[in-house]
């Protein structure tokens, strides 16, 4: 402590002084405080004092990971200091020894560079003691005595200095100087300018870390018995293993836990190498403590390893007949997948070997690809077993989660073969093209070993950290689409398209299964309820829209559960008979109108055919031209694709304008306005472009189109009409919207021929191989003078001449 005469010369230093911004500290007037500087302001502040009068002002930052503060940054209140010590450490760091003087407040900031420089006021200590301050003071000492009991950092010496201080502003520096408090809980105090203020947050202060201190000793206190007993039950166990090998009986023996699952490895009859694992595992946990953490997961693995069907088949039944028996009786129609899955079989029969193929049915919701799979495991005799993977990010899910991670398991491969039984089952993953991916990995690629026959025989689960063979799984993967589905994993499958229903099949289904099913799980039956086939199909038609027939299973259950109501309610005997014109009466209002083709002839308005993911649909395509510079509109929300196919048959109709009987510069005096209507619905899809330059045409000349055609097809600048997919979906959308005329590129003839069986005979199809065909076909009246057509369309309309499309 420095002597009176420091302390008068002291008083009569100049008032404006160097400043050093503390992180993470507060330093308390009389107390002597260890500090390290490193930021280059607060080092030369430094040395500006040490050359002069040797104090400084530390104040505390109030964010602390603030790196270069500024007076905003840094508190008001702070401590006059001296610098007792100075030590430059290897590092460049400057480690210095201080002494805080009192109180200050910072006035006003002088300077900012190179240093701070600060004037400030001294805040005097006040002398004077009242009762209340003395008895905060003893409450004070006395929780500080508690304090040190409960926390063994602090000596016991350190209360024999806390006795002897008589000052209280003094004493509740020194007490909070040896807390461990958070930084704002002790500028908090310092900031309490008289001895009373400062003893009341104290006292709320300690009040706080007594309270945790107590319940921390609790724990320790459970603690430290939990871990007694451990070692108590650890110390017996193998005092009782000693005293079993003295007495020859085998290890272990006597413990349940480990006799049972000596008995369940012995008893799975695993192979070798799995034998071995999990004997190893049994030999760690028998030298492990009951309670210990890793003892529980060595169990679940156990079980795991003895629970899996490793060696446990069923047998398949190969009756090619029997097959075809099934999928028969269970599905109407979808004849080439029937087709497909009985060649798997006769392979099957004939070689007695999975042969490696993996089937992926690829359709729209509501065809039945997941009731054929269940329809082949079936036939097979197999058991069924079926994944989701609709969702599934992390790649985890089917791998398996290692055993370094709490709570991990295998993945679905291996839990879903778990769950079956046997190592055989008809695995169905349902929804493959719904595979998300993110920082977890990639689930497709993941499936790249599951699904490839060269691969999945040592299938290896990250939790089993075992090869199991899936090499006699009959996999079956669903989707709804294949473009969503990774080239790589495509390339494993053989995918075999479920298109959508026709009328007539839909007819069937009902008839034949739906129907059935409904009454029964209504409990109706025939002699009570009839529905009949102009009903049927009038849902089909007019409270339907969609490619499978799942929701008209639902309409169908929806009569049945009113019919139902009315039985019950009225106690009615009567049989109910539904018919078309009281369809009304259960279902309400038609929600779709059947035919949806235009209802005349119409000018610049084309229709257009596209594929969905419910099946396929119709489109308008309207054009209208006004007066202007030659602008070119595009609306409806059109994607990339058919943005592209607008502007080509733009072109194409502007390089034919003279052959139109077009005006070579009517582009020049026309703005064009190309607009697909049907709401907010996104259209992309290369399958537009001659609906397009159809409409352009029509719409240019003034020649209507007709309202019974419509048309599918890409078209060149030069006019040539390119290839498309999805043509049944496409022809089954014409017919369900009253069509009964389609154009399609003479390309597609291969995909009509092995879909003719699947087309109703009434549907009319034209192949064009030119736009000069689609546009005889398509417009009602001659365009003027040209050269004559050289190629004819492969089928024409009944009742028309093979077209003429010039005058």
């Amino acid at each position: 402590m420095p002597e009176k005469q420091d302390k008068a010369k002291i008083a009569e230093w100049r008032e404006e002084l160097p400043l050093i911004p503390l992180r993470n500290m507060v330093v308390f007037p009389q107390m002597i405080v260890p500090l390290f500087i490193g930021r280059s302001k607060s080092v030369k502040a430094l040395e500006e004092t040490l050359s002069k009068e040797k104090v400084v002002v530390f104040v505390s930052q109030k964010n602390e990971e603030v790196e270069e503060p500024g007076p905003k940054d840094l508190c008001t209140i702070g401590t006059l200091s001296e610098v007792v010590q100075m030590l430059t450490l290897p590092d460049g760091t400057t480690k210095v020894l201080v002494e805080g003087i009192c109180r200050v407040k910072i006035e006003k900031y002088v300077a900012e560079a190179p240093y701070f420089r600060v004037m400030i006021s001294r805040i005097p200590e006040p002398d004077e003691v009242s009762p209340e301050t003395e008895v905060l003071v003893r409450n004070v000492i006395k929780q500080f005595e508690e304090y040190v009991k409960l926390n063994r950092r602090i000596p016991p010496e350190t209360l024999m200095s806390i006795v002897n201080v008589e000052n209280p502003g003094r004493l509740a520096d020194l007490i909070s100087s040896y807390l461990s408090l958070k930084v704002e809980e002790k500028q908090g105090i310092l900031e309490a300018l008289t001895a009373e203020k400062r003893l009341k947050k104290l006292t709320e202060i300690m009040e706080k870390e007594i309270e945790v201190l107590n319940v921390e000793k609790k724990l320790q206190g459970k603690v430290r018995k939990q871990i007694e007993k451990v070692q108590k039950e650890y110390y017996l166990k193998e005092k009782l293993r000693a005293i079993q090998e003295e007495l020859g009986e085998e290890e272990g023996e006597s413990e349940p836990e480990i006799a049972e699952y000596k008995k369940k490895i012995a008893d799975a009859k695993l192979p070798a190498v799995v034998k071995e694992k999990a004997d190893k595992e049994l030999e760690r946990l028998t030298q492990m403590p009951p309670m210990a953490a890793e003892a529980s997961v060595i169990r679940t693995y156990l079980d795991w390893l003895v629970e899996l069907p490793w060696k446990k088949k069923t047998k398949s039944k190969l009756d090619i007949n029997e097959v075809e028996r099934i999928l028969n009786a269970e599905h109407f129609g979808l004849e080439k997948v029937k087709e497909r899955i009985l060649e798997y079989f006769a392979v099957l029969q004939l070689t007695g070997k999975m042969g490696g193929t993996i089937l992926c049915l690829v359709g729209p919701p509501g065809v039945g690809k997941t009731s054929v799979a269940r329809s082949i495991a079936s036939a097979m005799g197999r058991k069924f077993t079926r994944v989701a993977m609709g969702g599934v990010r992390d790649e985890a899910e089917v791998r398996g989660h290692r055993r370094t991670y709490v709570g991990s398991m295998p993945g679905r491969i291996i839990q879903s073969i778990h769950k079956a039984g046997v190592n055989n089952p008809v695995f169905l993953l349902d929804e493959i093209d719904k595979l998300g991916t993110d920082y977890r990995g990639d689930p497709a690629a993941a499936l790249l070993e599951v699904l490839d026959p060269e691969m999945n025989r040592e299938f290896s689960d990250h939790y089993l950290e075992l090869e199991f063979d899936l090499s006699d799984v009959f996999f079956i993967t669903t989707a709804n689409t294949r473009d969503p589905i990774p080239r790589p994993l495509q390339d494993r499958m053989e995918v075999i398209e479920m298109s959508g229903y026709t009328e007539e099949e839909k007819l069937g289904i009902a008839k034949g299964y739906l129907i059935p099913r409904e009454m029964e799980k209504h409990g109706l039956k025939p002699d009570r309820v009839e529905l009949k086939e102009e009903a049927v199909l009038t849902i089909i038609r007019e409270y339907t829209r969609e490619a499978g027939v799942r929701n008209l299973e639902r309409e169908i259950g929806t009569v049945l559960r009113k019919i139902a109501t009315k039985i019950v309610k009225e106690k009615s005997q009567q049989k109910f008979v539904v018919t078309k014109a009281s369809l009304q009466d259960y279902l309400g209002a038609v929600r779709y109108h059947f035919g949806l083709a235009e209802e005349a002839d119409q000018v610049g308005t084309a229709t257009g055919l596209v594929w969905t993911e419910v099946g396929g649909d119709i489109i308008p395509v309207e054009v209208t031209t006004m007066a202007g510079r030659g602008a070119l509109t595009l609306t409806g929300q059109l994607g990339d694709v058919m943005q592209e196919s607008a502007k080509a048959a733009m072109s194409f109709v502007r390089s034919r304008a003279k052959s139109l009987g077009l005006d070579e510069n009517f582009y020049r005096k026309f703005d064009v306005h190309i607009h697909v209507p049907e709401g907010a619905v996104p259209k992309d899809g290369p399958s537009a472009g001659i609906t397009i330059a159809t409409a352009l045409v029509s719409a240019l000349t003034g020649l209507p189109v007709r309202k019974d055609v419509a048309m599918t097809g890409e078209v060149t600048l030069r006019g040539k009409v390119l290839p498309i997919g999805g043509l049944k979906e496409k022809l089954l959308g014409a017919r369900r919207a009253g069509i009964k005329n389609v154009i399609i590129p003479k390309e597609n003839k291969p995909d009509l021929d092995e879909i003719k069986k699947e087309i109703p005979s009434d549907l009319n199809i034209v192949l064009a191989k030119e736009m000069e065909e689609v546009l005889a076909i398509a417009l009602v009246g001659k365009l003027k003078p040209g050269k004559e057509l050289d190629n004819r369309p492969y089928r024409y309309l009944p009742g028309d001449q093979p077209p003429q499309l010039y005058a």
